[in-house]
């Protein structure tokens, strides 16, 4: 078994299912499951129970927490330290941003938003071509360095031993970035690649105010709300709702979508979700033949009445 360090995302900590499913995608590996500048103690429980062996605190001065380049550099350090041969983390904004550096840093290939990892073999699986197809990427290097799509393992329980350790890492901040100030976001909707659950509209959503409908029918199910380009056009949405492939791709266990028609672009953003219902007016619709489960109706008659059923 070799040492792979996975890097863990928290929330109120609590951590992230994405993250335990990155932890599985290593199933089978000594699992290094890195915090950075974290309480330990409050998650051990739930690190150890999906297979981390050790659990470590890396901390790196005051500005950890706010300096995505001492980050980075605490990264490597880390991995380092603790013979790790591979790096692994969600496709996240945060795991997209830092790993893109610790690339730099190590001078190694990264493969992003793979749905698939096999750590012994260095093999990465990822989609290409809009989501047409899938290929298996063989990393020729000592280093493997790969983040995954959120969602797209499901987390399985693998208890060990989590061990918590304290890695001081002798690192300083180059210089690249200067943070002059830290905004973050105070509203609780879900990350859209991270949620478990999508209700997405489209055009025939018709105004930005019927997402309100939308939204509401989200609330029951847990889930977030997204939109197709068509939406996002025609100034129903913000870009940031946006789902597909100049928007987010998002792997959810559930995808609901009202009113969008399915053109490849979009369904290149969704491809791999695991269930997928579309409810739609035009029968002839694109996404139809996509779906697992489709209903043939409008969304301001059928969207109310799922919501009140559920």
């Amino acid at each position: 078994m070799a040492n792979t360090a996975i890097l863990i995302e928290t929330e109120n900590s609590v951590v992230k299912e994405t993250s335990l499913g990155v932890m599985t995608a290593a199933a089978g590996e000594t699992i290094y499951a890195l915090l950075l500048d974290e309480d330990a103690g409050a998650v051990k429980e739930k690190l150890a129970e999906y297979g981390a062996a050790n659990i470590v605190t890396v901390k790196a001065g005051d500005d950890l927490s706010k300096n995505p380049d001492l980050q980075a550099e605490a990264l490597v350090a880390a991995v380092k330290e603790y013979g790790c041969q591979t790096l692994l983390g969600t496709a996240s904004s945060t795991g997209k941003d830092l790993f893109a550096r610790v690339a730099a840093i190590k001078d190694v290939p990264l493969v992003s938003d793979c749905v698939a990892v096999n750590v012994a073999d260095k093999t990465a699986k990822k989609s290409h071509f809009s989501g047409k197809t899938f290929a298996t990427l063989k990393i020729n290097d000592d280093f493997l360095l790969c983040t995954v799509r959120p969602n797209s393992v499901e987390p399985v329980a693998a208890a060990a031993a989590g061990e918590v350790i304290e890695f001081n890492a002798d690192v300083a901040d180059p210089g690249l970035v200067k943070i002059v100030e830290v905004k973050k976001d105070t509203g609780k909707k879900l990350d859209l690649t991270e949620a478990p659950v999508i209700v997405t509209g489209g055009r025939a959503i018709k105004a930005a105010e019927n997402y309100s409908m939308l939204e509401a029918c989200a609330d029951k199910l847990g889930a977030a709300v997204g939109a197709s380009r068509a939406a996002v056009d025609a100034g129903y949405a913000p870009h940031t709702m946006q789902v597909g492939q100049t928007g987010k791709t998002v792997s959810p266990k559930l995808y609901i979508a009202c009113g969008v028609s399915g053109a490849v672009q979009h369904f290149a953003g969704m491809k791999t979700s695991k269930v997928i219902v579309a409810i739609n007016e035009d029968k002839d619709a694109p996404i139809f033949a996509k779906c697992d489960y489709g209903i043939i109706g409008d969304i301001f008659d059928v969207v109310p009445a799922l919501t009140e059923k559920l």
